[in-house]
C-alpha cells in the first residue's frame, strides 16, 4: 500500500506535491483537488488515492482504480499563461511526465493524441484536465493522472474501447509505486516551465503514437479519416486524407483510434 509519510519525505518536487492529501479510498481525486482549489489551496497541491470508486476519464468515461494496484493522483495548477484555446497543453504536460517516468523503469511508451499513454498499442495511463475560468482568465486547473501499475488495475477488455495493459506486465517484475509516482511529479515539474514553448511540442512529437498509420478521429460533428503525420504548432494533430489533403484536428472532445481497430 502507498505510504503517505514516505511520499511527504520526498516532496515537494519543483514546487509540486505540497500540501499532500492522501486517501485510502475516495470517489475522485480530481473532484477532491477541485474542492481544495476552490477553497484557495495553492499551486502544487497534490491529491493521491489508493482506490477510486468514481474515477473518470475524458467524456465522462469510468476510470478503473482498484486498491493497491495503480496510481491515481491530481494536482492543483495555477498557470498564468493559458487560455481556453491552449488549455490542452496541460494534457501534454501530464502525458510527457508519465512517458518519462516509464522510461526510467525501462519502458518505451508513446502518446496517443491527445491524452493517453500506450505501451505496444495498449493503454497504460490517461490524463484528464478540468479547469475553472473567470471569463477568459484561468482560475485553476486540475491535472488528473491515472496509471495502471499492477495486473489487477487492468480493466476487462469488454469494458473498454482501447485494450489496456499495466507497467508490471511489461517489465516482468514488481514496480515501486512510490518511486513511479514521484517520477511522474518530477516530470510535471520539469515540463511545467515549457508550457507554450516549442521544446514541449518537440518532445511530444517525438513520442507520438500511430505516426504514418491511418486513423479515424471521431468529432462531435462527425468523423475524419487520415494518416498521422505529426503535430502542428499549438498541438493540433496533422493528418493527410486519402486524397492527399492536409487536415489539422484541434484539441477538444475527440476520440482517435487506428483504422484496424475501428470495428472493435
Amino acid at each position: 500500500m502507498l505510504n503517505a509519510e514516505r511520499l511527504r519525505a520526498s516532496l515537494p518536487i519543483y514546487g509540486l506535491g505540497e500540501p499532500l492529501y492522501f486517501y485510502p479510498n475516495i470517489g475522485s481525486t480530481n473532484d477532491r483537488a477541485a474542492d481544495f482549489a476552490r477553497q484557495g489551496s495553492p499551486h502544487g497541491t497534490l491529491v493521491v488515492a489508493e482506490e477510486q470508486t468514481s474515477g473518470r476519464g475524458r467524456a465522462g468515461r469510468y476510470w478503473f482504480t482498484p486498491p493497491d494496484s495503480a496510481l491515481a493522483l491530481s494536482l492543483v495548477l495555477r498557470p498564468q499563461c493559458l487560455t481556453p484555446e491552449t488549455l490542452g497543453e496541460l494534457t501534454v504536460l501530464g502525458a510527457l511526465a508519465v512517458v518519462e517516468a516509464l522510461e526510467n523503469v525501462g519502458i518505451e511508451a508513446l502518446i496517443k493524441w491527445p491524452n493517453d499513454v500506450l505501451i505496444h498499442g495498449r493503454k497504460v495511463a490517461g490524463v484528464l484536465i478540468e479547469a475553472s475560468w473567470l471569463g477568459n482568465e484561468l482560475e485553476f486547473a486540475i491535472l488528473g493522472i491515472g496509471v495502471n501499475v499492477r495486473p489487477k488495475s487492468v480493466p476487462p477488455e469488454e469494458e473498454v474501447d482501447t485494450p489496456a495493459t499495466c507497467v508490471e506486465a511489461i517489465v516482468g517484475q514488481q514496480v515501486d509505486r512510490h518511486d513511479l509516482l514521484l517520477d511522474v511529479i518530477r516530470g510535471v515539474g520539469k515540463w511545467y516551465p515549457y508550457l507554450g514553448l516549442p521544446e514541449m511540442l518537440v518532445a511530444w512529437d517525438q513520442r507520438l503514437a500511430y505516426r504514418g498509420r491511418m486513423v479515424k478521429v471521431q468529432l462531435l460533428e462527425g468523423e475524419i479519416l487520415g494518416r498521422v503525420q505529426g503535430l502542428a504548432i499549438g498541438g493540433s494533430l496533422q493528418l493527410t486524407s486519402e486524397n492527399g489533403e492536409m487536415i489539422e484536428v484541434a484539441f477538444g472532445e475527440v476520440h482517435l483510434r487506428p483504422v484496424d481497430m475501428s470495428s472493435k
